[in-house]
């Protein structure tokens, strides 16, 4: 006898509680086996194939594409314990679809991997899904076959809230900042999630809510009244990677006083040694490693800007290693993967690393773990064909170096007027972490080893 499971949406790992349905993998009908991916979703920090560990037929979709979900709500139901050759489990996918499922410990252990799904789900290869066919189900539903939906819930008058005692379920701390912000108490609030969890759109509604009631009208003078030069507008939500760098910029913004200050390099050595280096053949070293390793360097001269605040504490917490960011555009927003222990990393290696985070940051497949844990970033603003910017430190990071085009300027050499390959370097840093003498320091250290790269050669 089939059994009817319902597989949810697991936690994703790294503080991650929502995603959004980018692609079903599956459809209703179709037989996977066991920790085959079956929906591609979107989080705030990459692309994730999510794997079902349950094999046997699908029975229910929930959610269509597009469709925002926090973790835990119904993802698809699967009839296991038949096999499709026999049909008991067709007969339940096409009986059972709406059924709530039992739990997955009701299975046997072939029929689920029983795998925690957490950050990129169950281990194992992903098979080839097949579509189940056959006649008697065809003939009953006409030759078509209808996609399970979740049930419509009854609307039914919301009751007042009444205050709780103890914490509040909230979909993500910063929903509960928002409310916080507002000044909203969030026990006042009727959460329509999963168990009576908050979600954002809660927050939103009771915000709106109260600011109707709030409302008082005011005469306004005729003149007064500003004209309206345009109606509606295209509105963009600030979801998934945009929502989250958007997120975490404001609270740059918000927590951290941060100063930039810049300074010209004649990068034309740097430029002719890295040509030297890869004129004898083997992998070619890039130019974002080479800054990379004076970064680095750099960051061993002047430790205060590997660090972090810890607010709470009023603690200045300086870190032992350098996890260098570099910032990433990609089509679907800005993100910045991390090169782990970087300052232990030669230059080949790092040009190996760059290379395979970028490129998996144009799939899409980057994992929460390769976009979190920066210490410093790395920011090669002029492959945009810009000379200079005051970038935003990325949280809770305490500076980021920005390098601008590389161009052919006029500068004084030796004492002579001459054509150089100049660039423009600008350090944005968090003026509790250091004064500007330090900050000046390391950006003058910086600006030394890009115009001799020799400079190095002091401290390998």
């Amino acid at each position: 006898m089939a059994q009817v499971l319902e597989f949810k949406l697991p936690d994703l790992g790294e503080g991650l509680t929502e995603a959004e349905i980018v692609r079903w993998l599956v459809n209703v009908g179709d037989v996977v086996a066991i920790d085959q991916p079956v929906v591609e979703v979107e989080t705030a920090k990459a692309m994730v194939e999510v794997p079902c560990p349950y094999g046997g037929v699908v029975t229910a979709r929930f959610g269509e594409e597009g469709t925002e979900l926090p973790v835990g709500a119904p993802l698809l139901t699967v009839a296991v314990g038949g096999t499709a050759s026999s049909g008991t489990a067709v007969s339940a996918a096409a009986g059972a679809s709406g059924a709530s499922g039992a739990s997955a410990g009701d299975a046997e252990s072939s029929e689920y991997s029983g795998n925690v799904l957490v950050g990129y789900g169950t281990a194992g290869p992903a098979a080839r899904r097949r579509r189940v066919r056959h006649e008697s189900a065809a003939v009953a539903g006409g030759g078509g076959r209808t996609e399970a939906k979740a049930p419509a819930p009854v609307q039914a008058p919301a009751p007042v809230p009444e205050p709780v005692d103890g914490p509040v379920p909230v979909i993500s701390p910063l929903v509960r900042k928002l409310a916080r912000d507002k000044g909203l108490d969030l026990r006042e609030v009727r959460g329509s999630g999963p168990a009576g969890l908050i979600l954002r759109a809660d927050v939103e509604s009771a915000l709106a809510a109260a600011e109707t009631t709030a409302a008082r009208p005011v005469p306004v003078p005729a003149a007064a009244v500003p004209a309206v030069v345009a109606e509606g507008g295209e509105r963009v939500p600030l979801r998934g990677v945009r929502g989250a760098v958007a997120d975490k910029l404001s609270r740059s913004r918000t927590e951290i006083p941060d100063a930039t200050c810049w300074v010209d390099a004649d990068a034309t050595e740097l430029m002719a040694a890295r040509a030297a280096m890869n004129a004898g053949g083997g992998p070619k070293i890039s130019l974002l490693a080479l800054l990379a390793r004076i970064c680095t360097h750099a960051l061993a001269r002047y430790p205060e800007l590997n660090s972090t605040v810890d607010t709470a504490a009023r603690e200045i917490v300086r870190l032992p290693s350098v996890h260098l960011g570099f910032a990433a555009q990609t089509p679907r927003g800005l993100v910045v993967p991390v090169v782990r222990d970087a300052g232990t990393r030669t230059a080949e290696s790092l040009t190996e690393e760059f290379a395979r985070l970028t490129e998996s940051a144009r799939q899409g497949t980057l994992t929460p773990g390769d976009l979190t844990g920066g210490t410093f970033t790395l920011n090669n603003y002029g492959v945009f064909g810009v000379d200079g910017s005051t970038p935003i430190i990325n949280h809770p990071e305490a500076a980021m170096l920005g390098v601008g085009r590389i161009i052919p300027k006029p500068w004084v050499h030796e004492g002579e007027l001459a054509v150089r390959k100049v660039v423009q370097l600008s350090l944005t840093f968090d003026h509790r972490v250091c004064d500007g003498g330090t900050a000046g320091g390391f950006l003058r250290y910086v600006a030394d080893c890009v115009e001799h790269p020799a400079v190095l050669l002091r401290t390998l």
